[in-house]
């Protein structure tokens, strides 16, 4: 059969079998020939622990090498991975594990500490991520193949595990392959069934469009793998193309971050536009308004210069190797991307969502149009629910090989969003113009009716008010028919000035009013009201909305 994913898979691990595959952060090297032999010692403890083909099994924990090999092997066996965010709280987990009928539980110890097995009464084994040690079998045989999993591993290869032996799962186009539970911004966690049709094109599209992307080539994931953003471009495409993935295994702060891109230098980064506009807001942008600085950028024989010091030091903020920065998961700041392409800096914005696992939408960097999202992928299409596709704003919708085939025991939530004819309602909204580029407007819930009928659209508004004086992010509500801002300050660089907190109610209104004077009067904010903490987040981090959305 042509198109497969596994077949992928296989190919490459075999190809690459000498090369470095995973690496843990300041910790152990795995080659694409240990990821082979780790996955056929795991295959022998499913089998004996009565796993079948088709079962499900879930990955709880954060990114490690364990994690990748784990994905990869539980595919390869031809059961269904459930992978769950490590930072889940516990009643969720055991709800997914037993909404999705896993049979296996792969948790890091740092997870497993806090679960309950008493409440996932169907699962057939628990082991840790760790270092694959069984926690509990209901087959109490496996506990013995697993403290002798090297001798039963040399009865099954007496001779030599060479890359002839690696024969994987294979599967049709329409088996299920990953059951995502997505963590949204306007509703709460449905099981997302993504095919292997969805695996094979969201990859083979990798490979098709990222050229410079090549065998041995480093790539840092700081995305968590349980989503499949980063899952799709940071492992399956890295491992398809035999790259080194090094993975940070803990919480991707900007120290770490920084000191990673330093040591790795990776080839290509994916990132969620919440890290690129904090490096340039508190890196970059306050350089900007040094007097020599701005001096100097009035002069046009040093503006260039200037310019390309500039881009020089924030390239070398991301290792200064990378071909391509990828930005996704959610808008990026319009005053942020003004800055990158003024000063030609090597990033573009894709679209896509966890449905269609997930791209929908990219263009390369040199090509790509300010505000956009890129244009379609290969074997999807798309358009907008509107009159004027070009100039008035409507759903998108998609259909394609990418696209899911529903969500998991939720024909109601199904029905909602797959149409009869294929296409599928993404809840975004935007334009397309007639190049072929896709424009994101805003989320479908999150437009609401001004009191004439206007269309107002919170992100917008949101856009503008970050940008303002020390606001680090904010969220727009409506309450009784007003538009009230939820403002998260952005308590580091008020803590720099010098700032009194009992001011910060004053300075945010200040804000307030100045955003007022840009908006039309129907889209003004009535009061708003200041968080001590970040907004809870989605994967993807985008806020999510519904947490904070009061009922009217």
């Amino acid at each position: 059969m042509e198109d497969r994913f596994l077949e992928l898979i296989e190919d490459s691990i075999k190809t690459h079998w000498a090369l470095p595959a995973f690496s843990d952060y300041n910790g152990h090297t795995f080659h694409y020939k240990d990821v082979a032999r780790r996955i056929e010692k795991y295959h022998i403890l499913l089998k004996n622990a009565g796993i079948r083909k088709g079962d499900k099994v879930a990955l709880v924990g954060r990114n490690s090498s364990n994690w990748a090999i784990c994905f990869f092997g539980t595919l390869a066996y031809g059961a269904v991975v459930v992978p769950i965010l490590h930072d889940f709280k516990p009643d969720n987990i055991h709800h997914i594990v037993n909404h999705s009928e896993a049979k296996a539980v792969l948790a890091a110890s740092s997870n497993w500490k806090n679960l309950n097995e008493s409440k996932m009464p169907d699962v057939k084994l628990f082991m840790l991520l760790d270092d694959f040690s069984v926690i509990k079998a209901k087959n109490k045989e496996v506990y013995r193949v697993c403290s002798h999993i090297n001798e039963y591993f040399g009865k099954r290869y007496p001779h030599y595990f060479s890359p002839s032996d690696v024969k994987y799962h294979i599967e049709k186009p329409e088996e299920l392959a990953v059951l995502n539970y997505t963590s949204g911004t306007t509703s709460f966690s449905k099981g997302v069934m993504i095919p292997y049709r969805s695996l094979w094109s969201n990859t083979q599209f990798a490979y098709d469009h990222l050229p410079f992307i090549n065998a041995g080539d480093n790539i840092v994931c700081m995305l968590p793998m349980a989503h499949m953003y980063g899952l799709a471009f940071e492992i399956l495409n890295s491992v398809n193309k035999g790259c080194h993935v090094h993975f940070l295994t803990r919480t991707p702060s900007p120290k770490i971050i920084g000191e990673a891109f330093s040591r790795v230098r990776p080839k290509l980064i994916l990132a969620v536009p919440l890290i690129i506009e904090k490096i340039v807001k508190n890196r970059i942008f306050p350089e900007l308004e040094k007097p020599l600085i701005k001096l100097l950028l009035k002069t046009p024989i040093l503006n260039k210069r200037v310019l390309k010091t500039i881009s020089d030091k924030l390239e070398a903020a991301f290792g200064g190797q990378f071909e391509e920065i990828v930005i996704g998961g959610a808008t990026l700041n319009k005053e942020v991307e003004t800055f990158l392409k003024m000063i030609h800096f090597r990033y573009t914005v894709g679209y896509g969502m966890t449905e269609c696992g997930p791209l929908i939408s990219y263009e390369q960097w040199d090509t790509f149009r300010q505000g956009s999202v890129g244009r379609i992928v290969d074997r999807m299409e798309a358009k907008i629910e509107s009159p004027d596709p070009e100039h008035v704003v409507g759903e998108i919708l998609v259909r394609g090989t990418n696209v899911t085939s529903g969500y998991y025991k939720n024909p109601e939530a199904t029905k909602d969003v797959m149409m009869p004819d294929g296409w599928m309602r993404t809840g975004d909204l935007g334009t397309i113009d007639q190049d072929g580029f896709l424009y994101i407007r805003g989320r479908s819930k999150t437009m609401i009716l001004g009191a004439s009928g206007q269309n107002i659209y919170l992100e917008e508004i949101e856009d503008r008010l970050n940008n303002m004086i020390y606001v680090a992010e904010s969220l727009v509500i409506s309450q009784n028919g007003k538009l009230i801002a939820l403002i998260y300050p952005d308590w580091e660089q008020i803590d720099k000035a010098g700032i009194e907190h009992s001011q910060i109610q004053k300075l945010m209104q200040k804000n307030i009013d100045q955003l007022n004077m840009e908006l039309p009067g129907y889209s003004k904010v009535s009061a708003c009201k200041v968080h001590q903490e970040e907004f809870e987040k989605t994967p993807k981090r985008s806020i999510k909305r519904y947490l904070y959305q009061p009922a009217d």
